[in-house]
């Protein structure tokens, strides 16, 4: 798909009637195959066109500056067991102040794509392409030097930038028009980016696919519809299949279950990633939620379990649970896809009601807003 930014709005509503039809999943392999020519599409929220703007203009702030060195982080559990679930401060605040650039261009570009679809602004969307293009321009986050942190910041920026920039994209609005020289640039950059996270965890041996192979998977989904690039979604559909093979009779992840103290936490940040992409693979007629015997519900389901009541992942991994990280709402975003993707219980639901609105910038946002979205 190239540049949607001149398309007409006649075409956008018939881009969005695929979509949903494809969202149905399709019936067998020979429909599976024919859909491969279809170019990618996200699910319908990513659709939601921005009201009349109401406000002045707004002056864009500075572009955090791009960053283009070797991606050398040290971990927050550095010095930590195997386990990797023992908080180091020290390393955790230098952590935080070598990676504030790339952190502030993630929340910066999807508060100003969430302005633009609030306020209808088109200052906020130019805000962000801008803030964009300046480190597209400068070959950011490429450096072939990096250690697994590093790698592994890599993958959650582009994962928050491609989710990001889909919005304006594919939305009704049509905010691309007029900057198809931007938009370029910043696919060119998101397709070199793409490029080196699946030759980053390509190189991760099966035996540590954990939650990051899933964040990498979905990076690599979310670039893959903004692209148009079959190769790119095929990829990330596979890692998401090997996390589905490691989800047990229980709904437990192993390699999780391993992160002792850490261990419902962890379950709970995976799926985040995996309800992204099965929503994503739905959009394109391939219905994932049958893998290994449903076994995407059953860990949701046991997730959501737990979190109710963390004892029981303390019985099972014989660790009292920290909780520390569970206390955003914006960590449970992934109850927005999972009941689109499946029939919430009343229970599930008015959790999930209770949470709302559930925003995290590591999956484009406000994702109440994505999954909720009354289109016309």
């Amino acid at each position: 798909m190239k540049c949607l930014s001149g398309t007409s709005q006649a075409l956008y509503a018939s881009a969005l009637a695929l979509a949903m039809l494809l969202g149905q999943g399709c019936s067998n392999e020979h429909e599976q195959g024919a859909l491969s020519s279809h170019a990618l599409l996200p699910p319908g929220g990513f659709y939601l066109a921005a009201p009349v703007a109401k406000g002045a203009a707004r002056d864009c702030p500075s572009t955090p500056e791009p960053y283009t060195g070797e991606l050398l982080f040290p971990s927050k559990y550095a010095g930590s067991d195997s386990a990797r679930d023992k908080l180091n401060k020290t390393a955790a605040a230098k952590y935080r102040k070598l990676t504030a650039d790339v952190r502030n261009l993630e929340n910066g570009v999807n508060k100003w794509v969430g302005k633009y679809l609030e306020d209808g602004d088109p200052e906020y969307a130019e805000c962000a392409l801008e803030w964009l293009v300046e480190w597209a321009d400068d070959d950011a986050l490429l450096s072939k030097k990096y250690n697994h942190t590093g790698k592994s910041v890599r993958k959650w920026a582009l994962g928050s930038i491609s989710a990001a920039y889909l919005r304006l994209k594919f939305s009704r609005s049509q905010p691309l028009q007029g900057h198809e020289t931007e938009a370029r640039s910043i696919e060119r950059w998101l397709g070199k980016l793409a490029d080196q996270v699946v030759l980053d965890w390509n190189m991760q041996p099966m035996e540590r696919r954990n939650n990051h192979q899933y964040w990498a998977a979905w990076a690599v989904m979310a670039s893959a519809v903004v692209l148009d690039r079959r190769d790119l979604f095929d990829w990330s559909v596979e890692q998401y299949r090997q996390g589905m093979a490691q989800v047990d009779a229980e709904g437990y992840l192993p390699l999780e279950l391993s992160r002792q103290t850490r261990a419902l936490a962890y379950h709970n940040y995976s799926l985040g990633p995996l309800m992204m992409i099965a929503a994503f693979a739905q959009a394109n007629g391939l219905d994932l939620r049958t893998d290994n015997n449903g076994a995407l519900q059953r860990l949701a389901q046991r997730v959501e379990q737990g979190l109710h009541d963390p004892q029981l992942f303390a019985d099972k991994t014989g660790y009292r649970q920290e909780l520390e990280d569970l206390q955003e709402n914006g960590r449970f975003a992934w109850l927005e896809p999972y009941c689109v993707l499946y029939r919430c219980s009343a229970r599930t639901n008015a959790w999930r009601r209770s949470l709302e609105p559930l925003s995290t910038y590591r999956l484009g946002g406000d994702v109440t807003q994505l999954f909720n979205a009354r289109l016309p």
